[in-house]
């Protein structure tokens, strides 16, 4: 099996699209690759996994096995390279491998496999099944607190009117790699997540209960690829430069120090890869601090630009979206886009006191 030429380098090694070097494939890691994946039950997960992330919990209820035989495929799936797992709270979640050699064996193995086959196609109902109580559970949770959310979208544009804004400004340039800070319900990753020449799509957020509903939402829009992680914005866990879009969608408002966060995800691009900021502009709206949790009240475009040029990166064209109400004192939507240099930037965390004072 050949892989792509164009992620060969000229001694044989395979180059990341984030530039790191993945080491050739030896024949021992590619024999315990075969292993893992070789046995009825551990292939059955990987087929499941090929379709969404699922826990220990998700694939006992799906193959109807115990927890201790599933966690023990799992590691061996895992220790093989076959298998990645994450934590998230107390639980693990499991998804295939995105990247290497590895990642490309199983995804070849996968597309010979014949979907008609009763185990696989009993997994999959079962699958489905479980999905269903995941969304029940993550619309629940959602009813309860979509009502705090009412008044405040009255307040601006449209989300219909924002998010045609946020792709007309991102289609300009190829992407292939997305990650979502403070991700939410997954929203951004369904609307940018999508189309030709996208590798990995990835959401951030520090609840697992928003977790939930992003996952619930992420399967019934067939965003099967989407990776969930819980984790700080201010620390994310991913190396440096290991995407070109990363997007911080009304997310910095909440945040006791924006501007490190901003730094945080600068340092996260690849060379020339852009940061996308939607928040609001600048505004009198105190009821927003004292019963929706926002911690600022909203930024300017010189608080914004400032922390670019802090972080390395430089300020593009973004826009601006009024009210909906020009006689009633509303809430802008800003979208605020920077790009980080193509030379290499020594950057300096951001203080807590950057920006605009607390």
């Amino acid at each position: 099996m050949a892989l792509r030429a164009d992620l060969l380098n000229g001694h044989g090694d395979r180059v990341e699209s984030a530039g790191s070097v993945t080491p050739p494939l030896t024949v021992r890691l590619g024999l315990d690759a075969l292993k893992a994946i070789g046995e009825e039950t551990r292939i059955r997960i990987v087929a499941l996994l090929r379709h969404s992330e699922l826990s220990v919990t998700d694939l006992t209820d799906i193959l109807g096995q115990s927890q201790p035989r599933v966690s023990r495929h799992l590691k061996l799936l895992v220790d093989s390279g076959v298998v990645e797992k994450h934590r998230e709270g107390t639980w693990s979640f499991f998804h295939l491998a995105h990247d290497g050699p590895i990642a490309a064996i199983t995804s070849a193995i996968l597309d010979e496999l014949d979907t008609t086959d009763a185990d696989l196609t009993a997994d999959l109902d079962r699958f489905h099944i479980v999905r269903t109580q995941r969304s029940l559970s993550a619309g629940e949770y959602f009813a309860q607190i979509a009502p705090i959310w009412d008044r405040e979208r009255s307040l601006h544009a449209s989300e219909d009117t924002v998010e045609r804004t946020i792709t007309q400004l991102l289609d300009l340039e190829p992407y292939s790699r997305l990650l979502d800070m403070g991700t939410g319900t997954g929203r951004m990753l369904q609307l940018l997540g999508v189309g030709e020449g996208i590798e990995r799509v990835v959401g951030l957020d520090s609840s697992h209960s928003m977790l939930s509903v992003a996952r619930a939402n992420l399967e019934h829009a067939g965003l099967a690829g989407a990776e969930l992680r819980q984790g700080d914005v201010y620390s994310p866990p991913f190396p440096p430069g290991s995407f070109d879009l990363v997007v911080i969608h009304q997310v910095l408002h909440y945040l006791d120090d924006p501007a490190r966060a901003v730094t945080e995800a600068a340092q996260l691009l690849q060379p020339g890869g852009r940061l996308l900021i939607v928040d609001f502009g600048s505004h009198n709206h105190e009821f927003l601090r004292e019963s929706q949790a926002h911690r600022r009240l909203g930024f300017d475009d010189t608080q914004v630009h400032g922390w670019f040029e802090h972080a390395g990166l430089i300020a593009l064209d973004g826009a601006r979206l009024d009210p909906p109400d020009a006689d009633r004192d509303g809430l802008t939507v800003a979208l605020w886009l920077g790009r980080a240099r193509h030379e290499t930037t020594s950057r300096r965390p951001a203080s807590p006191t950057e920006g605009e004072p607390r």
